[in-house]
């Protein structure tokens, strides 16, 4: 065991802090379910953007990124540095729109949308398949990384480790409610950010690589340093750069980084005091989420390349460690064993910190699914507030049993993130579309999760056992094509949703778009004028949307540059960030 005094003084304070914020807060969050699972619907943007970045700072994601790196190197990160293109979509598209439909959650939205038996259908079915299915996936790929940490760092067992740590999630999270978890998520933020920060500079001062100058150098990490893609492999480059920024944004759903928005940040938006409060937060989050986080996971796992050249070396180091979980995403937890004493108290709390802020989000979020729309939908329809809580923190026990156990089957984090992509792969384009196209119902939307499901367990369970196996990219395309189409067809040729929830639906968002002409000119004059868009057009905001994207790329790389020695380019780029944020703002405040 690695922990000496001083760093579990500093971890069991963490805990005292956390939990003395979860009891602070339980009361309000008693009080109904809206305080429990939206704080009430006040919450401050930068308070809501830092609690989505803390959300997606969790365990699993330094491993992810470090099996990223020292597979394909810094450029193989655009596999998901690619969801940018649909976090600045989330920002100038939907923040408002979600903000103003007024609903719990977003699945509370299909009952809104669509109309008849199948809408509820929908809703119930899709509470239960994102709230405890989908959940479980996420938290059994977050619960993996805590277990190679607790295996590595702390010497203690898979189940060990799940019971330590779920044990304490649970209570901490199902005592505050959302309230809770967002101001704890602020203080998680800057323990992990900082660890992180610690975690890079001990790294980069190991004797094997002896600093930044002899990293960049080493004939090992040189060739893996590119941050954009070698394009004379086209194989490569086709893989981790051209299917994601031209296929993987648009066409799949992946939690965090929902096309149209979605999830946990669909969450924090409506927690939002008002429209303006949750474009800001996504805005926020976009920027340090994708620009400013992930350069100090990059520095640790190439130099986790000179400590730990192959997975034998990690095996031989920590012999004690199971062999099921020695995977290249373990090499990150491998270099936090170099920490010295009260800095590996901070660097594991920091990391205990990011583990507590994702899963507690899952959790609340999950839950909060099964009980406003399932069990008060379906099951209890008159039930107390009381009771719906009460629900809700069961339901929240439930949820962590079973990604517990799902976490126990898995192997390394990368695994995870590509069933996810697989999973979700073609709906896409539907939850983009839904808000700007009339012709899009229930039955289209139903279709699209279930097709993609079925192609995902084909691929996962059949298809390798009577044919080649193919590569996951080939996967993902062909699962977005027959998805896409599937869903497509079936929108035109059911039943549409009828005009009654149309207008009531263009009524309250005031969605703008000409998808919603053939609507429009079947309302009335006053309906016509309670549903005038008040969203900017959509040139202006393709426009914002553009300058977006270039200012956080931009920024992404310029950082990229400055930490890899380049400064002349980096300084470049600093500066066309700079202009192209400059622009961004003023386009957002003659949009206000």
């Amino acid at each position: 065991m690695l922990l000496q005094g001083i760093d579990w003084i500093i971890l069991i304070g963490f805990f005292a802090v956390s939990l003395g914020i979860g009891l602070y807060t339980a009361k309000k969050a008693s009080k109904s379910q809206e305080e429990y699972f939206n704080a009430g619907g006040n919450m401050s943007w930068w308070l809501l953007g830092i609690s989505m970045v803390a959300t997606t700072f969790s365990t699993d994601t330094p491993n992810l990124v470090t099996d990223i790196v020292r597979t394909n190197g810094v450029a193989g990160n655009w596999v998901w540095w690619s969801f940018l293109l649909t976090g600045m979509l989330t920002v100038f598209f939907f923040a408002k729109l979600w903000k103003r439909s007024g609903v719990l959650t977003d699945i509370e939205f299909y009952e809104l949308r669509y109309s008849g038996k199948l809408a509820a259908f929908l809703r119930g079915f899709r509470a239960i398949y994102l709230g405890i299915f989908f959940n479980v996936v996420i938290i059994a790929s977050v619960s993996l990384a805590a277990i190679k940490i607790g295996g590595i760092l702390l010497g203690i067992s898979p189940l060990q480790t799940l019971l330590i740590a779920g044990i304490v999630t649970v209570i901490y999270s199902s005592l505050g409610g959302l309230r809770g978890v967002v101001l704890t998520d602020f203080l998680q933020f800057g323990l992990s950010l900082g660890g992180a920060i610690a975690a890079a500079y001990i790294a980069v001062s190991h004797p094997a690589v002896g600093g930044m100058d002899n990293l960049i150098n080493h004939p090992d990490v040189s060739s893996k340093l590119h941050i954009l893609p070698d394009f004379g492999n086209m194989e490569i480059a086709v893989v981790i750069f051209f299917i994601p920024l031209f296929v993987q944004w648009w066409s799949v759903w992946y939690p965090g980084a929902e096309p149209g928005g979605g999830g946990y940040v669909v969450q924090r938006m409506l927690a939002a005091k008002n429209e303006k409060h949750a474009f800001s937060s996504v805005l926020l989050f976009n920027i340090v989420h994708y620009a400013i986080r992930p350069w100090p996971w990059i520095i640790v796992a190439l130099a986790s390349i000179i400590v730990f050249p192959s997975l034998d070396d990690i095996q031989t180091a920590f012999p004690n460690a199971s062999a099921q979980i020695i995977k290249d995403d373990i090499a990150y937890p491998a270099m936090l064993s170099f920490l010295p004493v009260g800095l590996m108290g901070l660097v594991v709390t920091s990391l205990v910190a990011a583990y507590m802020s994702t899963l507690s989000t899952h959790l609340n979020w999950g839950a909060s699914y099964v009980v406003n729309d399932f069990y008060k939908r379906f099951i209890n329809p008159k039930s107390s507030q009381k009771t719906l809580v009460n629900v809700g923190r069961i339901a929240t026990v439930l949820i962590m049993l079973l990604g517990g156990y799902m976490a126990l089957q898995l192997e390394n984090a990368l695994q995870s993130f590509s069933i996810l992509l697989q999973i979700g792969a073609g709906t896409g384009l539907l939850y983009i579309l839904r808000w700007y196209w009339w012709r899009i119902n229930a039955a289209s939307e139903l279709t699209a999760m279930v097709v993609s499901f079925m192609v995902a367990l084909y691929f996962a369970f059949v298809h390798q056992y009577y044919f080649e196996s193919v590569e996951t990219h080939i996967e993902l395309i062909v699962g977005v094509a027959i998805t896409t189409f599937s869903w497509v067809m079936v929108a035109y040729l059911s039943s549409p949703t009828s005009k009654s929830v149309l207008i009531n639906f263009l009524k309250i968002t005031k969605v703008p778009g000409r998808g919603w002409a053939k609507i429009r000119s079947q309302m009335t004059s006053q309906e016509a004028a309670d549903a005038d868009p008040t969203l900017f057009g959509f040139q202006k905001a393709l426009f914002s949307f553009a300058i977006g994207v270039i200012a956080i790329y931009a920024l992404l790389i310029a950082i990229g540059k400055v930490v890899l020695k380049s400064y002349t380019s980096g300084a470049g780029l600093f500066m066309l960030a700079i202009v192209a944020f400059a622009l961004v703002y003023r386009l957002i405040d003659k949009k206000e």
